[in-house]
């Protein structure tokens, strides 16, 4: 089966683990290229290279100011990816619902605890 290429949408750019930390690291405001890459330790050259990615499928917007290039999360794009993982809420939801029905029959066998 072919790779899927990381440009297409951002469920395929925030597969990659370090995307998603610039992702993370953004979130907390605009930063230079240099700012990253001190947050990542890793070379400017591979942090660039996921920056171009996340541009390309509109997750981070770039403007310049001076010389610099300062980097911002645009959260738009993470939209889908929030809707298809919603959608699995409720599998969460009813292991909780049973989680707690174990707990009480638990509890029920003990004579019952004060909580």
């Amino acid at each position: 089966m072919a790779r899927a290429a990381t440009t297409t949408d951002a469920f395929n750019a925030v597969a990659e683990p370090r995307r998603r930390q610039i992702l993370e690291i953004l979130a907390a405001g605009e930063r230079s290229v240099s700012d990253l890459v001190a947050a990542l330790g890793l070379a400017q050259p591979l942090v660039s290279k996921h920056l171009r990615v996340l541009r390309e499928v509109g997750l981070v917007r770039v403007r310049e100011e001076g010389r610099q290039r300062l980097y911002r999360l645009e959260g738009g794009p993470l939209r889908p990816i929030h809707e298809w993982v919603g959608g699995f809420a409720w599998t969460w939801e009813r292991r909780f619902e049973r989680m707690d029905e174990v707990l009480m029959e638990l509890e029920d066998d003990d004579g019952g605890t004060e909580r």
